[in-house]
């Protein structure tokens, strides 16, 4: 598996600046997880297209406390063309905006963030690719260290899964207390420049 030989690295003012197009408000959701697809576009893989498969991409947890990053992937593992929206409809990739539709779940048997407080648009391969909108179980979990474990999911490098995961929830504790069963965490993905 191809993962970059350390973390991503922004200034919390610069993240700030990346995000601020997207109008979160900060007073109501000081806790927000930030995504840039292609973080490492030109240092892994093809430097001219936007690889599937690697950890190539980055996820920061932005609070008024704390701005950490970690190695990540925001693309599905592999390319699956299809048509329509039931059976047979193609692979999803996450497109990129402000998603205000995390929140503290279950994914196979372990928490992580997922994809209950609101719908997303995804952009499915197909000939040519199209969009969807609505509740996929596009969430925010481990990868694996044989694959990125992706089928649209945003997946974090496994050595720093617990990391992240801790993170989250003690700044979830922080900017809103123990009662955060309801809870919406803002997800931003954007495009790295």
């Amino acid at each position: 598996m191809i993962v970059p030989p350390e973390k991503p690295r922004l200034s919390a003012r610069d993240l700030k600046l990346m995000i601020e197009p997207y109008n979160i408000d900060r007073n109501i959701y000081p806790l927000v997880i930030v995504g840039i697809r292609g973080y490492y576009l030109r240092s892994m893989g093809d430097p001219n297209k936007n690889d599937r498969g690697i950890y190539d991409d980055a996820i920061f947890v932005d609070s008024p406390n704390v701005t950490a990053s970690f190695n990540a992937n925001t693309d599905p593992s592999k390319i699956r063309k299809g048509v329509g929206y039931n059976k047979g409809k193609g692979m999803a990739m996450l497109k990129r905006g402000a998603w205000k539709s995390y929140q503290f779940g279950k994914h196979k048997s372990y928490q992580a963030l997922i994809q209950t407080g609101g719908n997303v648009t995804v952009v499915r391969d197909g000939s040519p690719d199209y969009e969807d909108t609505g509740f996929f179980g596009i969430n925010i979990h481990k990868g694996s260290y044989s694959s990125t474990s992706s089928e649209g999911c945003q997946t974090i490098y496994p050595n720093q899964w617990d990391g992240f995961i801790s993170l989250v929830k003690s700044e979830a504790i922080r900017c809103f207390g123990e009662e955060n069963k309801n809870l919406i965490i803002p997800y931003v993905l954007v495009e790295s420049k």
